[in-house]
């Protein structure tokens, strides 16, 4: 067999597993509560409506559904989204304004294999959504992070490391963001710091990448502008691309994303595409078209939002319940996740074990932050686990904090 470490290129060299993935692999075990998947409750899955979709489709399009199609998007689905933005971003599009991907994540992908060369810059917030950071690592990206407060990405740290970019003649590409109910904080970008984001965007001539896969699953609160919007608004840069998914308001089994970008970018990201899949699912296409026009797009959001509020709210109360003093969490208005700050002392790397032995998981924060840091901090989901386990799970969490706790501070005294 060949020596397949001397051989791979550098693309793949640079890439690492997902820790989540890795993770799931230990917290998949019988008994443990877990918190550290992003997966949307299967309860809500539409399954009639989906298998009601289907045989309409074969009836009506079933060539259509099982053919090849464009590499841009089939044209049913692409109107569909068109209506779609319209109705609820008040965003005015054409249909060479989007292109259909295999899933946000290949959406991704594109955006690093169209922007990144080795060693560029690229900014980020800190902590960061990991699929974004291993995709553009992958091409061999040099993370800029910009810590991130509770009204979203710091635009102060922002525009400093932006000047400071562009004294040193640092070919830098694009600044990505997670706006709404951010992966993993579960933190919203203010409507005013994405103005100021588009006008540093417009005055440094940097792209915006404005991931946005959780924005309808909204429970409270009022949503600001997106970006795309905004800049439409105001400057008109074009500098803004947007990325969605259906993955968390309909089924990640579909693997659907779209990206919505002046049609100068779409049309390099399709020749891009062409050499990765030549197209997106046609079937899954149309049983989406038909998802976002009959009507059924806002009963089952609703009742997803119903849920999700129902169980963060859970956890928040657990939190309360049974957290010792010195953590902190996030207490996000939509979303999957909240975020869980420890002690600067406490490192939630090494707990990780602590906490599968209470036969609880999370997802380590470090894992999150381009350069390592946050090792005080964890992600938790709570879209998955039915209330019981929330409560329940916290309940171990919190043991297992507070033993670690104890023993830091009798290790302390030792020293």
């Amino acid at each position: 067999m060949i020596d397949i470490a001397k051989n791979i290129a550098t693309a793949p060299r640079r890439t690492k597993a997902s820790v989540i993935r890795e993770l799931l692999k230990t917290t998949n075990q019988p008994g443990i509560i877990s918190f550290a998947g992003g997966l949307p409750a299967p309860e809500h899955f539409p399954y009639e409506f989906v298998a009601d979709a289907v045989k309409k489709i074969m009836s009506e399009k079933g060539r259509v559904a099982l053919q090849y199609g464009p590499t841009d998007g089939l044209p049913e689905f692409k109107e569909e989204f068109v209506k779609f933005l319209k109705k609820y971003e008040e965003i005015d599009v054409k249909p060479e304004n989007l292109m259909i991907t295999t899933a946000s994540q290949q959406a991704l992908d594109i955006v690093g294999r169209l922007f990144i060369d080795a060693s560029d810059p690229v900014i980020v917030e800190k902590p960061s959504y990991m699929g974004a950071l291993q995709v553009f690592r992958s091409y061999g990206a040099e993370f800029v992070g910009v810590k991130l407060e509770g009204d979203g990405i710091s635009v102060e740290e922002l525009e400093e490391k932006l000047q400071w970019l562009k004294s040193q003649d640092e070919h830098y590409k694009f600044i990505y963001i997670v706006p709404d109910f951010q992966n993993p904080s579960g933190v919203t970008l203010s409507e005013e710091k994405r103005k100021k984001i588009i006008e540093l965007s417009d005055r440094y001539n940097v792209a915006v990448i404005e991931d946005s896969p959780y924005r309808q699953v909204r429970f409270e609160g009022k949503a600001p502008k997106m970006l795309y919007k905004l800049d439409k608004e105001t400057l008109n840069t074009g500098n803004i691309i947007s990325l969605f998914t259906l993955s968390k308001t309909f089924a990640p089994g579909l693997r659907l994303g779209i990206i919505l970008a002046h049609p100068n970018i779409i049309r390099k990201m399709e020749i891009l595409k062409q050499s990765l899949d030549l197209c997106t699912s046609s079937l899954n296409q149309l049983i989406a078209a038909e998802f976002l026009g009959s009507g059924f797009f806002e009963k089952h959001v609703e009742i997803v939002k119903k849920d999700y509020k129902m169980k963060k709210d859970t956890m928040v109360s657990a939190l309360k319940k049974y957290m010792p003093e010195g953590v902190t969490w996030t207490n996000p208005e939509g979303g999957l996740f909240l975020w869980i700050r420890l002690p600067e002392y406490m490192n939630a790397d090494e707990m990780f074990q602590d906490a599968i032995k209470e036969n609880v998981a999370y997802v380590i924060g470090s894992a999150f932050h381009c350069d390592g840091s946050g090792k005080n901090t964890m992600r938790m989901n709570f879209s998955y686990p039915t209330p019981e386990q929330i409560e329940e799970g916290i309940m171990r969490l919190s043991k297992a904090i507070k033993n670690k706790m104890a023993m830091e501070k009798k290790n302390s005294k030792c020293r």
